[in-house]
């Protein structure tokens, strides 16, 4: 996963010490889905323009700043160095848009981009096509299946159940969920294992988050 920081710029001359600044104020839900809009129009047409597909893309609040989450995969997996290039080509793209006077973030933002982990939803052809191979769980009706993909085409999905083919069209799939299989732990990378215990860790992070602005910005920030 990589990172950027953005920090607002400091007054030239200000005093070290000075009174406490007031509790930042909460940007209203609407208002982060409009501008959530407004970057989605920035950012993904750049993420395809690096050959990957912008899986999922999420604003929200986290003290005093706002934190811009990126999602992207493609065919081939997205490997760390890929990541750095979109969150590159990203970054840029944020700070021309700005500069072309697009409102797009209010106040100090930080910009994470990484690659969907293994607890990521399978919603669309192309989340089951990448995981050919894997075992799945799924709601189908009112079953729940699990079994191993062995194909994915434009019209459904063949899954293996215990030995026995069972093929499912999409509309007829609920969101599938990929089994971590502790005999097969050696074919999930690195990358995969780490954002698959995000989730358990948003809250704790959104915790250090605070505290780190109260302190001021953080090493990776870059401020203007």
């Amino acid at each position: 996963m990589a990172q950027r920081g953005r920090a607002a710029g400091r007054q030239a001359g200000r005093p070290a010490s000075r009174p406490a600044a007031a509790p930042p104020s909460r940007t209203p839900v609407p208002e982060l889905a409009a501008r959530r809009t407004k970057l989605r129009e920035v950012i993904e047409p750049v993420v395809a323009e690096t050959g990957y597909d912008l899986e999922d893309l999420t604003l929200k609040q986290v003290g005093r700043r706002h934190l811009v989450q990126v999602v992207v995969d493609g065919d081939g997996g997205v490997g760390l160095d890929a990541i750095a290039d979109v969150s590159r080509a990203v970054s840029r793209a944020l700070d021309e848009a700005e500069e072309a006077g697009t409102d797009l973030i209010r106040g100090e933002y930080q910009l994470e981009v990484s690659s969907p982990g293994v607890d990521r939803p399978l919603t669309l052809p192309r989340h089951w096509a990448r995981n050919t191979g894997r075992l799945v769980k799924v709601k189908v009706g009112d079953k729940t299946l699990t079994g191993r993909i062995t194909e994915a085409g434009a019209g459904g999905v063949v899954l293996d159940v215990d030995g026995k083919v069972t093929e499912v069209a999409y509309d007829a799939l609920g969101p599938g969920r990929v089994q971590v299989e502790f005999k097969r732990m050696n074919e999930i990378s690195d990358e995969e294992l780490a954002e698959f215990g995000d989730d358990e860790d948003d809250d704790e992070s959104d915790l250090d988050a605070d505290a780190d602005d109260e302190a001021g910005p953080d090493d990776e920030g870059e401020e203007r």
